[in-house]
This record gives C-alpha cells, structure tokens and sequence, in this order.
C-alpha cells in the first residue's frame, strides 16, 4: 500500500467508522453470535496476494461488526464503561504511525517526556497530593491495566519489604570484599522472607490481587469486609487480619484497598486504614480506582470517594479507558516514591546503556514496570485533555452520576416497587444494584410495609437450581425505546454518590428471589433490547445497572427501567418460555 492508496483506504475507514458510531443504537449492544462463528467464514490460510483494501473494509461490516459486543452503545449498561472517542483515536492514529517502542528516553524522548507531563496533568485533575507528581519523589507511569498496575505495585512492595528485613538481619548493603558465603547466606534469607510474605485484598477486591499473589509465588488472605460495614475493609478488620497473620509467623506485606468496588462502588475505610498502616509501616497500601477514580475530577466527589487519604498510600492507580474518554489501554499509576519501582525492576545490560541513562537526567519507563516496549499511549491521553478540556469532562462525570440516581429513583418509584424491584447498593458513582423480590410486592405496599435495602458485598457462588430462560420471540424496538413512559420522572433522593443505607435482608424466600432475578436477567440480555450484568452480593443474585458512555441519554436509562419492569412482569405471569 503506497501513500496515495492510504489515504483512499483511511478516508474510507473514517467514514465507515463515523458511520459506525452514529448507527450504534440500531445494533444489539450485546453480540448475538455462538462460539467459533467466524472461522468458517474465513480462509484456512492467509492470502497468497494481497487483497483491495475495499474488500477487507467490507469483511469489517459483514463478518466482524456482527460478532463485537458494543460498549460504546447507549443501549450498553454492563460491566463499567470503556469508552472510545474521536480525539483519543486520533491520539493512537499517530501512536501506530510513530510506532515507538519507547523503552528507553533515548528512544524517543517525546514519548517519555509526554508520558511525565499528561500523568502530572491527570494528578492535579484528580486533586492527588504532590508527592505523587514526577517534580518531586514520585511520578506518574502509565500501565496496559489496574491488573497490571496490581502487580507492577505487589512486586515493588515486595522488594521494599526483602530489602528492609535483610537490611535489619545486616545482610546489606554489600560490602565490596564480603565472601561467597556472605552472599549465600544473604540469598537463603531472602528466600525464608519470600517464602513468609502474605498479600491481603478483601472479598470485594478485584481479583488482579490474588492473581497477583499467584504470579509472585506468594500468599494471598482475605481481610473481613461485612455487611455491617457495608462491605468495605475497615482499620480494624486489616489490623486484626495482619495481627492473626504474624502470629501465624507469616508477614503481610501489601494490601489492596479499592475506590469503587466491581459488585458496588464501594469505599473502603481509608481513614480507619491509615491507622492501622502507620501500626504496620512495612505494610504497602495500593489503592486501585479502576473505575470510580475518573469521579476524582469534580471536587465535589473527593470527599465522598475519601480522597484526601491518598497520599498516605504508597501507590494509586485510575483507568482513563473506563470512564474518562481514551480508549483501552490506558491504565494511570502514581507512586510517592519512584525509585521503589525502579529499585525492583531496573536491569541494564550493555546492550541498554546509554550517556542520558547514566546521567540520571532522563526517565527510562522500562524501569516502571514489566514490559520492557511500550506504546506511545500518552499521545492519545494529550488529544483527549486538549479537546475537551476539565469543565467538559467533569460535566460527562456529573451527567452520569444523574443519570444512575434517575434509574435508582425509577426502581425506587411505585412503579418499580409494585414490579417487586429492590435496591441492592447504590446509586454509587453511576452504578444501582437491584434485585427483584419473588413475593407479590402490591401486597406489601398495600399494608404499608416499606420495601427495604441491603447494602453490596462479598461475591459468592449461586446455589443450584435456578429456572432456566428459553427463547422468546420479543425483539428489539428501537422508536418504542426512545419514546416510551418519559412522563414518569421521580425526584433524585440524597447525594448523587451517597449508597442507599443498609437495612436489615427481607424475610421473604431468598432461593425464589435469586431465581427470578437470575431469568429475569436472562431474559433481558436474550431479548437484546439492553445488555446488563449479573452479581451476587452476600448470597444474593442481583442486576447492576451503569450508563456511563459518552453516548448515554436519560432516555436510554429510562427504557431500560421500563424493559425491566417488563421482563418481571412476563416472568412473573409465564409468558417468557418458561
């Protein structure tokens, strides 16, 4: 392909994907596909010649748009967020031409140099402490995933606390005559010490920290996170863990403490865990934001989201491919202190050495972390921050914070409540959790029985034996959805962030209720009108709900409500096939 027939290709691309991005609602948001629908329609072997980029362009519409699942579909309301805009693939437009691996200042020092500057753009967006800037100790890096950023964090804590218990047994520093033995002895300590160390995260903890622990040969405990905490990981809970821990002769030394948990959003107790961090000094606190950091862009969240505790911890991370506009991946991390991570993953054979390297003048990221290569992911990250600019971004964050207490006040409306409709957790930072109740909800409301709230918590496996969806000849309405029940408009309740306060479980029958929440759940994702995902919560099979893309409209939200409502309703009189 030269460069006249580029352009005609990218000019076609672009079109088709502008094209794409305006017809998104007409899709099912969910692929309809089965397992290994796509390999015969391909060739068994790659094409001997080369092919018009037309007919590649065309197999693009016919046979891969139809196996994608649409996150950028307003009609998408599962998982959290992954947004895609036109700025942010601009940015990866010119990351792919550039192509710079990046390793190394010296490789290309627009892509390090960037890199510092947009993470520095990013903290201060956020309301993130100083000591996390690259003008002082630390300094941001950015990672492919929180996962990766888990485990970039686990491996620095876990040198930092060798390195600390070898120091105190006066195995180092090295001496520079100090015999093989010495230096036997002192790798024989470090593997007793290896072999001792405990990683900690509670139920609620994404599992990137198990994995983690896996990766690294390492153990992994869980801290208690109760329904009488609201599921989060408390000051107390974590110093009675690592006391029971060490008594065990074990050594916890990182911990994962979470800013918007995946079942909920929730909170852990930041302040209860700088207490018991500063018992514990050794201990590495890592704070993941995967999703919910994004929220840290509007200071009227921060104190919500328990912000100002941050720069207590040694290291946070947010994911700008959730929420925040720039597609995946784009994974931002912030240390205090940045020769932690470049004391556990610097190694410089000769082959790396260069004068801006020894003058420690520059930054080598190849030293943040585990790739040695990486991709010029700033650029897409700059594009973003310069065309929206904060006010934008901060009123896409705020919109969508409305948009999760307009569908908690439908389910919470005597529309929802006569449906049997009960809010698990939330609305927290865009997300409702809700179930529906397998008593006969009218009954209730009639004697004046209040429908009640369990806080999220703890994912545990469904017990057997739920009722199984069949198919249905329900299809999608796309003008009905648009139009349908905008007369029914319930006022927001409380703080748009502010969980629902927990109350006691219903008595009614928890196995019957999880089945009709778990067909119902099925049954909405089979009609493909919206696609939702499932959770259970302390025993509790429930339905999250979040619309947070750039394309999300109360509309959408709105529909959704109604298509639920629906789908309980077939459920509930036997008209869903089963």
């Amino acid at each position: 392909m030269d460069a006249s027939q580029f352009r005609e290709a990218a000019h076609a691309a672009v079109e088709d994907v502008i094209s794409y991005f305006n017809n998104l609602s007409s899709y099912p948001p969910s692929s309809q596909v089965q397992p290994g629908y796509l390999r015969p329609q391909l060739p068994i072997s790659a094409p001997t010649h080369p092919e018009h980029h037309s007919s590649i362009l065309t197999d693009i519409k016919a046979k891969i748009i139809p196996g994608l699942t649409h996150w950028q579909s307003p009609r998408f309301m599962a998982f959290f967020p992954s947004t895609v805009t036109y700025p942010s693939i601009l940015g990866e437009l010119f990351s792919a031409a550039f192509n710079a691996p990046a390793f190394n200042w010296i490789c290309s020092p627009a892509s390090t140099e960037l890199e510092k500057i947009v993470l520095d753009w990013m903290a201060r967006m956020l309301g993130l402490d100083d000591v996390f800037l690259s003008t002082g100790e630390g300094g941001g890096v950015i990672q492919g995933s929180a996962s990766e950023a888990v485990l970039t964090a686990m491996v620095a804590a876990r040198e930092r606390f060798v390195r600390g218990k070898l120091e105190a047994a006066g195995f180092l520093p090295e001496a520079e005559d100090e015999t093989e033995a010495k230096k036997l002895a002192r790798e024989d300590k470090a593997a007793e010490i290896r072999g001792k160390l405990v990683a900690l995260g509670s139920a609620q903890a994404h599992s990137s920290t198990q994995k983690g622990a896996n990766i690294l040969g390492v153990r992994f405990r869980k801290v208690a996170a109760t329904r009488a905490s609201g599921f989060v990981i408390t000051g107390v809970a974590l110093r009675t863990r690592i006391e029971e821990l060490k008594a065990q002769g074990l050594e916890p030394f990182f911990v994962t403490a979470t800013l918007g948990t995946t079942n909920t959003c929730a909170v852990d107790d930041f302040e209860g865990i700088v207490i018991t961090k500063r018992m514990f000094p050794d201990l590495w606190v890592h704070v993941d934001a995967a999703y919910a950091g994004s929220a840290l862009v509007c200071p009227e969240y921060r104190a919500l989201a328990k912000s100002q505790h941050l720069h207590e911890f040694e290291s946070v991370n947010m994911n700008m491919h959730k929420w925040m506009l720039v597609n995946f991946d784009a994974s931002c991390m912030w240390v205090r202190h940045r020769h932690l991570l470049t004391a556990a993953f610097s190694i410089t054979p000769a082959y790396l050495s260069n004068t801006a390297t020894q003058s420690d003048l520059a930054t080598d990221y190849r030293d943040w972390g585990i790739p040695l290569g990486r991709r010029f992911r700033a650029l897409k990250i700059w594009f973003v921050l310069r065309s929206y600019g904060v006010e934008a971004i901060q009123g896409l964050i705020r919109e969508h914070v409305r948009l999760g207490e307009v569908f908690a006040g439908l389910v919470r409306s005597e529309r929802g409540q006569q449906a049997g409709l009960e809010i698990i957790s939330g609305p927290a930072f865009a997300l409702t959790v809700f179930r529906c109740l397998a008593h006969e909800p009218a009954a209730q409301i009639a004697n004046g029985i209040e429908p009640t709230s369990i806080a999220g918590a703890e994912m545990n496996n469904l017990t057997n034996g739920h009722a199984e969806t069949h198919p249905s000849d329900h299809k999608p309405n796309d003008d009905k959805l648009n139009d349908e029940h905008k007369s029914n408009n319930p006022q927001p309740n409380g703080h748009p962030l502010t969980p629902h306060k927990p109350k006691p479980p219903t008595t009614n029958n928890e196995s019957k209720s999880n089945a009709l929440t778990r067909t119902v759940y099925e049954l909405i994702n089979h009609r493909a009108d919206f696609y939702l995902t499932s959770t259970v919560v302390d025993g509790i099979y429930c339905i999250r709900v979040v619309s947070a893309s750039e394309r999300a409209e109360e509309k959408w939200v709105r529909a959704c409500f109604e298509r639920i409502v629906e789908a309980v309703g077939d459920v509930r009189a036997g008209r869903a096939g089963i």
